[in-house]
Formats: structure tokens, sequence, C-alpha cells
């Protein structure tokens, strides 16, 4: 007998211990990923060792700019050849594969290569945000956890998610869009034994944050005033637009990692080529290099003006796409709101000059386009959404975000199959789940799909009477498997038409002596998922539904055909269209 599945068990205790562990730890990483980004920031284009945050912008280099990414190149290229391929790319990727085919188990030497060789490529001058590399190492440490410790492929999976979304809290200081990343790109469902643990470790993370940084929002933004009907609508449309955008970028961009596999030279070089393109990007626009978290908060905040807003959307995606492409370590989500954000600053300005009585807020247009361009690269809707909110913490944009991010995603999802974040493994066959439905089977008991009217055979019975019934042609007795009763009524077990129909048993032999293991049972009132994975731990075909009541007596069988069948309603549900409620013939009968 199965046991009824519970909401949350016991054991979940330990995992969130774990998890609070790992997200205070992924927190630490993370401030020691982003002293490391500083490091090498300073020694590449100062000269000098502190660990005080500065922007590659400041630089006194001239032409020689263009040498420092594609040293950092070489040294990112060298480390993926000689340590671990797994470092290149921006890491969530990499992270979902691991939970979908290789039940979460990363090497260990990703912990500390991903962000080594992260603060080396965006120290240099790589155009990435340092998000992308912390989920990564975060996911990495929590699935090292997982591989020390006794747990399941699921609890690794959570370990996993926990790490990763602690690190991107101790980044940006949002736990809440952690949460909902780490379930849309990672935990691929939302049950309470993967969400609780998850939400602890943000907890964790965010309290280390706020020990050590603060709670001050990541990108400062004026505040700004509720917006009307009309501006709303334009803000959906923008939404709708950078949707489009979001899904030309991904096609760019998959393009380029296409061409430099095309190259005739090894894929260690890749890299510092990648780093050519963006030190010359770097030398005319000084403001594409490294993080540019600042350019995210000056975009929002509304101090750039149309010109500079074009130039540096326009620069940041040459450099980034290019650097991305040659398979360098780093991230998306700040490039892509860099991208997206100028975008929509760009567009709020154009409408503000033509259409002034609107009420467009260049501010909250940039706000906007900066969560869109993710929804719709990424397909991450709610963590566009709540990522933008908490960052910014301005209420009145949370409705534009909303509208916005839906619109990009709804553009997205109908003209673009895999997204930014699933590209790159889909082409190598690994198919990522997108839906997140309710499992039917979970919501049918077995009484209500088993079959009732059920032909038994008796462990008196002779075999060769029974095999005289199969042979009869009578349709009651062509099933593949029959429940065996005793004379009080009693299920004693199952014997399939292949076992009654061997050659090796004598015709006088009994039925209830070729029994070789008890039956498998289900109560009425399990569900079918519960069933459904009985048969599966027991390797069975079939099983015999029992009352809670009269454990003992034959209710009904349940077979593999059942289960299949129960899908029926679903799939009408979902095809089968139409009108049940038909107003004008209501109408016609009142009236007459």
């Amino acid at each position: 007998m199965p046991r009824r599945a519970s909401l949350i068990e016991p054991r979940v205790l330990w995992i969130c211990a774990l998890a609070i562990v790992l997200g205070g730890g992924a927190a630490l990483i993370a401030r020691v990923l982003v002293a490391l980004i500083a490091l090498v920031t300073n020694l590449a284009f100062l000269g000098r060792w502190s660990l005080q945050a500065v922007s590659p912008a400041d630089h006194n280099l001239g032409a020689w700019v263009i040498v420092v990414p594609v040293l950092g190149g070489v040294i990112v290229g060298l480390m993926a050849r000689w340590g671990s391929r797994a470092i290149r790319g921006h890491g969530i990727p990499e992270a979902m594969e691991q939970v979908l085919l290789n039940e979460s188990r990363i090497p260990p030497r990703i912990t500390f290569l991903k962000p080594i060789s992260s603060a080396v490529a965006i120290g240099t001058g790589g155009p990435f945000g340092a998000e992308g590399p912390i989920i990564a190492t975060g996911g990495a440490l929590g699935s090292f956890i997982g591989q020390v410790l006794h747990v399941t492929g699921h609890e690794r999976k959570v370990l996993l998610a926990a790490g990763a979304a602690g690190g991107m809290t101790a980044i940006f200081g949002s736990p809440l869009a952690a949460v909902v990343l780490a379930v849309e790109l990672l935990l691929f469902e939302l049950r309470a034994r993967s969400l609780v643990p998850v939400a602890l470790a943000t907890v964790a993370a965010a309290g280390v944050r706020y020990a050590t940084v603060g709670s001050a929002p990541v990108f400062a933004m004026p505040a700004v005033a509720e917006p009307g009907l009309a501006a709303l609508a334009m803000y959906v449309l923008l939404g709708a637009a950078i949707g489009l955008v979001s899904v030309g970028v991904t096609r760019v961009l998959y393009a380029i990692e296409d061409g430099f596999e095309r190259l005739p030279i090894h894929w260690m070089w890749w890299p510092a080529i990648g780093g050519i393109a963006v030190g010359v990007v770097g030398y005319f626009a000084p403001r594409t290099l490294g993080v540019g978290y600042s350019n995210i908060e000056d975009i929002v905040a509304g101090h750039l003006a149309a010109g500079a807003l074009a130039f540096l959307c326009v620069m940041k995606f040459i450099s980034w796409s290019i650097a991305l492409g040659s398979g360098t370590s780093g991230g998306t989500l700040a490039p892509l709101f860099t991208i997206g954000g100028a975008l929509g600053a760009l567009a709020g300005v154009a409408m503000v000059a033509l259409a002034p009585q609107l009420g467009i807020d260049p501010r909250i247009a940039g706000l906007v386009g900066m969560a869109a361009i993710f929804a719709g690269a990424s397909r991450a809707l709610l963590t566009s959404v709540v990522f933008a909110f908490e960052t910014t913490q301005q209420a009145h944009g949370l409705l534009p975000l909303l509208g916005g991010c839906t619109a990009a995603y709804l553009i997205s999802a109908l003209l673009m199959r895999n997204t930014i974040m699933t590209e790159k493994i889909a082409r190598r066959g690994v198919r990522v789940p997108s839906d997140y439905a309710a499992d039917f089977l979970e919501q049918v008991a077995v009484g209500d799909a088993c079959t009732r009217n059920v032909i038994s055979l008796r462990t008196a019975d002779a075999l060769g009477d029974v095999r005289a019934l199969l042979h009869s042609g009578r349709a009651e007795y062509q099933h593949q498997g029959f429940p065996v009763i005793d004379d009080a009524g009693r299920v004693r077990g199952v014997i399939t038409r292949r076992d009654l129909l061997s050659s090796g048993h004598p015709n006088m032999r009994r039925i209830g002596e070729m029994l070789t293991r008890a039956p498998v049972v289900v109560h009425a009132q399990h569900s079918l998922r519960e069933a459904a994975d009985h048969m599966v731990a027991e390797n069975i075909g079939r099983v015999v539904v029992v009352d809670a009541q009269a454990p003992h007596g034959l209710l009904g069988i349940l077979t593999r055909g059942d289960l299949l069948a129960a899908h029926s309603r679903r799939l009408k549900e979902a095809h089968e269209s139409g009108r049940h409620i038909r107003i004008r013939e209501r109408l016609k009968r009142r009236w007459r």
C-alpha cells in the first residue's frame, strides 16, 4: 500500500537548515566575487592593488584599453581549457542542464573556477553582470553540499536552487525575485517542499547583505507618479515592442555563437577574439566596460539624454553579444537591463516629445524596457516584474511593469520556441519544461478511474478449467491479468495471462499454488498519482483496488490503460471548445 502523499515532510526541516547555511554562504561568496572584480578592475585599468569598487570607464589607458579585455579573454580561455569547460557562458543554462540531466550534480571545481574566471572576464572590461556567475557559483556550492551528504536527487536540486537564489539575493538585495527565478528557471515546479528551503535561503542571504552592504535599493530611482490610463496603455505597447527586440537579441546572440563555432581555431582562443570587440567598443564607449550597474541606475533615474541612451544601447549590445557569443564567462541580466532600459527610456523620451498629453514618464519607460527585455528573452515573467520592483522600490512602477513584461512575454512566446537561457541546451537535445501545471493524476481518485466489474479467479480453480475459459473467445477473459480471491472473498494476488498459458504448469495445478507474491493494492481513496508511483516502484502494470473500510475485499483493478484513459478528460478540457450557455435561446424561452 503506498503512503498517502503529504504536503511537506519532517525531513524538509533538515533541508531548510542546510538551505539557510547555503544562503549565508552564497552571500559571503558574492561579496568575495564583488571584491575580486574590484581587485582585477583596479589592477587592469588603474594599475593599483585595491578592493575599492571602481568603474573601468575611469581609466587613462587610451588605446591600450583595447588590449586589456583581450588579455582577460586569454586567461578565461586557458581556465576553460585546462580547468573546466563548464565555466564558459552565463551560468544559468549550464545549471539548468545539470538539474534536468544529471540529478543536479555539478563538478565541485566550478565552485571556485566560475567566480575567478568571471572576476577576470568582468574585471578586464567584460560587459557582463555579476549575477550570472554568482547564481552558477551558489548553485555549484549547493550541488556540492548535496553530493557530500546523503540526500535524494530532488533534495540536491533544492539545495542547488537555494544556493543560486542566495547568490542572486546577495548581489541585488532581491530575495523575492530570487525565489521566483529559482522556480521559473531551476526548480521547474512550485511545491512547498522546494519553495520553503529556497525562500529561507534568500532570507539568510538578504540578512547577510543588509549587515554588510545595507538595504538601499540597488538602482536608486526618484519617486514617480502613478501612471494614467493612457500612459499605462502605452507602457503595455512599449513592452510588446521590447518583446520583439528580445527575440531579435536572442537570435543575433546565437547567430554570433554559431559564427564562432565555424572559426578554424580552437575554442580556447575565442574569448580573446571577443575581447578585441569589447576593447574596441570600450575605447569609443567607456560606459560599456564592466558590470555597468551605474548605467542602469542612470537610465531609470533619467540622467541620460536621448543621444547618450541610443549610443549606450547600441554599443552595449555589440560588445555584450560578441563577448558572450565567444564563450567567455559572464552574466546576461545586467547587460539586458542596460540595453532594454536604454531602449525603453529612449522610446519614453520620444513619446513625451510627440504626445506629451499621454503623461509618459521616461523613467518608468526605462524601467519597463529593462524588465520587458529580460521577460521576453528568458520568459521569466514574474522574475522580471518582481526584480525590477525590488531593485528600485517604486510601487507606482509595478502596474506598468506587469503590463509591459506580460506583453513582451506574449510576443516572445508567439515568435520564439526557445529562450536565451534554453536555446543552447535545447540544441543538445535537452527538453526544458516551459509550463508548470497541476498534476492531473493528483486530482483524480483511484475509485473514480478503476475498473469495477472485474472478472476474478479463485485460488481453488484448476488451471485447465481457466485455460479453457481463456481460449473460449469470450471478451471478459481477454484481459492480461486477473485478480485472485479465496473462498472467503479475500484478495490473494494477481496472475497474468502469460503465467496462465505457460507450458511449465500442468492443467491440474490450482491457481492459488501459482501465486508468487502478495497482492499489490491501493485504496480507492488514493490519487492516481500515488497509484502510478506505486506501480512504478513495484514494476507492475496493474494494482488491486480495495476500500479503506474493507481492505481485504476486491473493489476493482487499476491498469496502465486506466491511467491513460483518465487523461481523456484533461485533453477534452484543453482542446474541445463549445458554447454551453446560449443567450438567444434562453431569451426566447423566457418570453414565450
